[in-house]
C-alpha cells in the first residue's frame, strides 16, 4: 500500500522535471538563435559603413579630380594667352628687324654714321607719305571743343550703344543694349526711336553670335563688333542679308580693358573720315592705347600705331580725321573730359592742345561714336542717349 501511494507521488513529480528540462532546451535554441540574429545585424551594419565610407571616399576623390580639370583649364587658358602674346610680339619684332634690315646695309658697322641718318629720315618720309596718301590728307580739321549736348532719350541698360551708319543715306538709328547681347533694334528714324513706345516699332535684328563690350560700330551697311567669348576676334555682319560676311583676329588686342573704366570693353571699334580703326590697350606698354587702321572691305590690318595716351582713368574714345581723342573721367563719375590726342599723322601738336570738358552731363560714358557724316558724337551715358555737338577748326 505505500509503495502504491509513492509511485502515485512520483509520476508527478517526474512528469514536472521532464516538462521544465523541455522548456529549458526550447529557452536555449531560443537564445541561440536571437545571437545568431544579432550577429548577422551587426555584420549588416558594419557593411553599410563600409559602403557610406566608400561613398565619402568616392566623393573626395571626385572633388580632387574635377579640381585638377579646373586647374589644367585655368592652366590652357594661360598657356594659350602666352602664347598669343608670343606671337604678337614675334610678329612686332620681325616687322622691326625687317625695317632696319631696309635702312642699314648689313655689310657696314654698326655706327651712327650721317648717311645713315638721312637714309632713315627718308625712309620715315617715305611711309608718311604712303600713310597719308592711304588715309587721304585732304581731312585737315582737329576737334576745338564740344559746344552743347542733347539727351535724345532715356533707356536701355547702364552700359550700351547707339549709332546711325554715316556710310549710308538713310536715317536709321541702332540701339545696342547692354555689354553683352545679341539683338540689335533698328529704327526708322530719330523720332521713331523718340516715341515712348519705340520698341514696338523697332525692326529686331539677332546676330549669330553676342557680342562683347559697347565697342561695336555700323558702317555701310554693316555691324563690325568684338565676339563674346573669344580673345580677339572682330565679326563682319551682314544687316540686311542677317549672315556674317567676314571675320578676323586683331593681334595684341583683348587681354586688358582698352579703357580702365569701361571695363567690359576691350576691343572698341570706330569710324572716321577714312574708315575702320580699332582701339584697345595692351599690358605690355603699361595699359597704353593702340589704334589699328582696318581695311573695312577685305578686314586686314594696313597700320598699327603705339600711342602715348594711356588707358587708365579713361572711360571712352573716337577716332576724328586721323586723330584719336581720349577721354578721362573720376572712377565715381564726375565731367567727362578730353585730355589726351594722338595724330598719326603728326599733323596736330598735341601738347598745344588744351583740356577739353563736355558740357552739362554729369557721370559716365560708356561709349562715344563719331559720325563723320554729322560731324557728332553720339555717346551713351549711364542709360541715357546724348549727341555731343562738335566745333572743330583746321590743323596747325
Amino acid at each position: 500500500m505505500v509503495v502504491l501511494q509513492l509511485r502515485f507521488l512520483l509520476v508527478p513529480f517526474l512528469t514536472s522535471i521532464m516538462g521544465a528540462a523541455q522548456y529549458m532546451m526550447q529557452d536555449a535554441a531560443l537564445m541561440n538563435y536571437i545571437d545568431r540574429r544579432f550577429l548577422s545585424l551587426e555584420r549588416l551594419e558594419k557593411c553599410n559603413q563600409d559602403i557610406l565610407d566608400y561613398v565619402e571616399e568616392f566623393r573626395d576623390f571626385s572633388k580632387m579630380v574635377l579640381s585638377r580639370l579646373a586647374g589644367l583649364n585655368n592652366y590652357k587658358a594661360e598657356v594659350k594667352s602666352e602664347v598669343e602674346n608670343l606671337l604678337t610680339r614675334i610678329e612686332r619684332a620681325q616687322r622691326d628687324i625687317d625695317y632696319l634690315g631696309s635702312v642699314t646695309d648689313s655689310n657696314t658697322c654698326i655706327e651712327v654714321h650721317e648717311d645713315l641718318v638721312k637714309q632713315q629720315l627718308f625712309e620715315e618720309a617715305e611711309v608718311k607719305k604712303k600713310l597719308k596718301l592711304m588715309l587721304n590728307a585732304s581731312c585737315d580739321h582737329m576737334l576745338a571743343g564740344i559746344k552743347s549736348l542733347k539727351i535724345v532719350k532715356k533707356t536701355g541698360d547702364k552700359p550700351g550703344s547707339w549709332m546711325k551708319d554715316p556710310g549710308k543715306k538713310h536715317t536709321k538709328i541702332y540701339l545696342l543694349n547692354g555689354s553683352v547681347n545679341n539683338v540689335i533694334l533698328e529704327f526708322a528714324n530719330i523720332m521713331t526711336f523718340m516715341e515712348s513706345n519705340h520698341t514696338l516699332k523697332a525692326r529686331r535684328v539677332t546676330l549669330p553670335f553676342p557680342w562683347e563690350g559697347t565697342g561695336h560700330i555700323i558702317y555701310q551697311g554693316f555691324l563690325f563688333y568684338h565676339r563674346y567669348g573669344s580673345l580677339n576676334e572682330i565679326i563682319k555682319f551682314n544687316i540686311q542679308k542677317r549672315s556674317i560676311t567676314d571675320q578676323m583676329l586683331l593681334p595684341g588686342a583683348g587681354r586688358i580693358p582698352a579703357y580702365q573704366l569701361s571695363p567690359s570693353t576691350k576691343i572698341d571699334l570706330a569710324i572716321d573720315e577714312h574708315g575702320l580703326w580699332a582701339i584697345h590697350a595692351e599690358p605690355e606698354t603699361g595699359g597704353n592705347i593702340v589704334i589699328t587702321k582696318i581695311n573695312h572691305v577685305t578686314m586686314a590690318v594696313e597700320h598699327t600705331w603705339d600711342t602715348s595716351c594711356n588707358s587708365k582713368g579713361a572711360e571712352a574714345a573716337f577716332m576724328a580725321c586721323n586723330t584719336l581723342y581720349v577721354v578721362y573721367n573720376f572712377p565715381s563719375g564726375g565731367t567727362s573730359r578730353i585730355q589726351c590726342v594722338y595724330d598719326v599723322l603728326d599733323a596736330v601738336n598735341t601738347y598745344e592742345i588744351p583740356v577739353l570738358h563736355f558740357p552739362k552731363h554729369q557721370g559716365s560714358h560708356s561709349t562715344m561714336h563719331y559720325n563723320p557724316k554729322e560731324k557728332q558724337l553720339f555717346a551713351w551715358g549711364d542709360g541715357s542717349q546724348i549727341i555731343y555737338k562738335l566745333h572743330t577748326k583746321q590743323k596747325v
